[in-house]
């Protein structure tokens, strides 16, 4: 069976889809195959895999009828990718965690990308997961929706929940423009998986750049998140 880990945040921008993808593909690099389902109505995870070109169906067309489950996989160089409906109409947590079944026996990892904010749409994207990451940045509004969205997660039934620090510049925190990762983990009360470093060639994803190649400064952190989720130890370096 797969492990189904969803991908949270509590604001908007912190760059949740970015490490949904970057830690995707960094787990394709470990030898897992590895699909990434889109929750967000926005609709980003294309983007930044290079399958916009190939979409017909999404995950809404699989539950109301209207093509398989396989046929709503889109393949990209690494990861697999079912992208979202454009609203939740007609879709409750029993046929999401239908849904993901169908996908159980065939991937061995299934990252759930959730909308930002802790509604409905967060609630759809928790209903079959096992596991849960929260996304922050290291300042005073990300870090205070996170914790109400880590505290969301573990009252829709996700025990395990952890952290990831999104966008972190050294030179802000030493000069006080940014709380450093402790103040962040005290914040949000959610244990830390990983912290991840402000690189401006991450956010060149949906221009067609790689969210995950070697060279770039967020490369080895989002290869440690996914060895970390995998079980490995592998101690933190800021």
């Amino acid at each position: 069976m797969a492990e189904k880990i969803v991908v949270a945040s509590g604001k908007g921008g912190v760059g949740k889809t970015s490490i949904t993808v970057g830690v995707g593909k960094a787990l394709h690099a470990m030898g897992k195959k590895v699909l990434i389902i889109d929750c967000d109505i926005l609709r980003s995870v294309d983007l930044l895999t290079g399958v916009t070109e190939k979409l017909l169906y999404d995950w809404g067309d699989v539950i109301f009828g209207r093509c398989s489950s396989d046929e709503a996989v889109y393949e990209s160089a690494d990861v697999s990718v079912v992208t979202c409906p454009p609203s939740y109409d007609g879709v409750t947590e029993g046929k999401m965690k239908k849904l993901i079944a169908e996908y159980d026996e065939k991937f061995d990892i299934i990252l759930i990308d959730a909308p930002a904010g802790i509604d409905r749409g967060l609630t759809v994207s928790c209903a079959a997961a096992d596991r849960g990451i929260v996304v922050s940045t290291p300042d005073l509004v990300c870090v205070r929706s996170a914790c109400t969205a880590g505290a969301q997660m573990n009252r829709l039934g996700i025990e395990d929940v952890r952290l990831v620090i999104n966008r972190v510049m050294k030179k802000d925190i030493k000069k006080g423009r940014l709380l450093n990762v402790d103040s962040v983990i005290d914040s949000t009360q959610v244990q830390l998986i990983g912290v991840v470093p402000e690189d401006a060639k991450i956010r060149l994803g949906s221009m067609g750049k790689s969210v995950y190649k070697k060279g770039q400064v967020s490369y080895v952190p989002l290869s440690n998140i996914a060895r970390r989720i995998c079980g490995e130890y592998i101690a933190l370096s800021l």
